[in-house]
């Protein structure tokens, strides 16, 4: 009996396949969390909120092979995301807020308890807010006396590879604040947290010039990518 190929599905077989999908996916999101999905499913259920009624995973596998990652996907541009076929700026927005969602809550984890005390949930922070952005930035978390968080600042943003710092201002803020101590912290677009020799001489310029003042500074992490470089750790200043 000669092989005949399937019929090509209706339209709305496709919805309906679709949409069983969907409900499929966010049954298991419900039973097993994130840890229990594909990173492009996760991305998926994110997609559904903007694409309706539309098989999403092509575009979701599409823009992971292109950013690298759900994380690179959320903390790419609002202009990088629009020139990929298939997403429109209602989800494009839509990502971008889901990726701001998810800076405050790493944010949150921080700002109840002594920094010091909970270092992993700051550098998930910083992580968070800066790993994947595609311009350096340079922030500043302002301590009190207890090392709680006063103030999380972004004093500078610079091009993809620099960004301007001057000591004078960051010690200037930081009075302003009456801060007892600050956590710098930049990125590294490249995606290698390693420091640079400016990154160093930066560093000591900020903690020589604060110090006198009774500012101390804790450290310097620099995030990226591929992970993160505490210069305090490596004994750099």
């Amino acid at each position: 009996m000669p092989h005949r190929n399937p019929a090509p599905k209706t339209p709305v077989e496709g919805k309906d396949h679709a949409s069983s999908h969907r409900h499929r996916l966010r049954e298991r999101f419900a039973r097993v969390g994130a840890a229990g999905l594909n990173d492009y499913e996760l991305l998926e259920l994110v997609l559904f909120r903007s694409i309706p009624r539309q098989d999403v995973k092509p575009l979701a596998k599409e823009l992971i092979a292109k950013f690298g990652s759900v994380a690179e996907v959320l903390g790419a541009s609002l202009t990088r995301l629009l020139e990929h076929d298939g997403i429109s700026e209602k989800t494009a927005i839509e990502l971008k807020i889901v990726e701001a969602a998810g800076r405050e809550l790493a944010k949150g984890a921080i700002g109840k308890r002594p920094v010091l005390g909970s270092w992993t949930s700051v550098l998930d922070y910083c992580r968070a807010a800066m790993a994947f952005s595609e311009k350096e930035q340079f922030r500043i978390l302002f301590l009190d006396k207890r090392n709680g968080l006063i103030a999380d600042e972004v004093q500078q943003t610079g091009t993809v590879d620099h960004t301007p710092v001057y000591p004078r201002e960051v010690v200037k803020r930081a009075l302003e604040l009456s801060a007892s101590a600050i956590i710098l912290v930049h990125n590294h677009p490249s995606g290698d947290p390693t420091p640079s020799q400016a990154d160093i001489r930066m560093t000591r310029e900020i903690a020589d010039a604060s110090k006198p003042l009774g500012v101390l500074v804790h450290d310097h992490i620099i995030v990226g990518r591929n992970g993160h470089a505490s210069l305090k750790g490596l004994q750099l200043f």
